[in-house]
């Protein structure tokens, strides 16, 4: 990271000389880049390959021995053929970085894992959203109503604004592994510069609409079929 000599603490004998800082740090956009290639070149002098498909899957493989790494900025889901493979990676990477091994798998952006065997895992929604004043409401069966559009609807502003912006950067938050409520958040982020009170009343319904969800899950089980099954209920 390169600056300029700030106002005010310019040196009039060196003028071309800049601030170089000895590592990245947050808050400057250049710093998760900076991470993720420094955190690559080790993972690949190691041996891992990065995943074509996924640039934050690292994969090594070396006969029967196999380590699957999924770096998200600073988290990381790291599993392998075996406890010994799994635990000489953790001290491979311990060595490099400050590292805390935290052990089985529970939590990762957001989301919930629960263990019902040993390799017999089900992950459920995320418990994030910061609604929890909303857990005694009514749920609903879908995040938006069908009928009413929210493009060019008037009413009352909202009373707090700023607590609308942060209930909707919240469900934002969300979408990241909640799809279902993709487009109607998107309807809601659009008018968070003048939110209105329809725009409240449809945020209320996609809170609604997660609360009646949260005891869904998604369960995962080892299979040797390869498969790619889909179901849509779309027309």
């Amino acid at each position: 990271m390169y600056c300029e000599q700030p106002s005010g603490f310019m040196d009039t004998s060196r003028p071309g000389f800049v601030c170089r800082l000895n590592k990245s740090l947050y808050g400057f956009k250049q710093a998760p880049r900076a991470w993720y290639s420094k955190f690559a070149s080790h993972l690949l002098s190691l041996g891992f390959q990065e995943a074509k498909s996924d640039t934050s899957l690292f994969v090594f493989h070396r006969g029967a021995d196999t380590v699957y790494l999924l770096l998200y900025v600073d988290d990381i889901v790291l599993t392998a053929s075996s406890q010994q493979l799994l635990r000489r990676t953790i001290d491979a990477l311990q060595r490099e970085f400050a590292m805390k091994d935290l052990g089985k798998l529970h939590h990762f952006l957001g989301s919930a894992l629960q263990w019902r065997t040993p390799s017999d895992a089900a992950p459920v929604h995320p418990r994030y959203p910061g609604t929890c004043w909303y857990v005694e409401c009514n749920p609903c069966s879908t995040p938006l109503d069908t009928s009413p559009k929210l493009s060019g609807v008037t009413g009352d502003p909202v009373k707090d604004a700023i607590d609308f912006r942060g209930l909707a950067s919240a469900l934002q938050y969300l979408t990241f592994t909640w799809l279902d409520i993709s487009y109607a958040v998107q309807q809601i982020c659009l008018h968070m510069h003048d939110p209105r009170e329809p725009h409240l009343a449809t945020l209320k319904r996609i809170l609604r609409y997660i609360c009646g969800i949260l005891h869904l899950g998604l369960h995962l089980r080892p299979s040797t079929q390869c498969d790619l099954v889909v179901y849509s209920d779309a027309n």
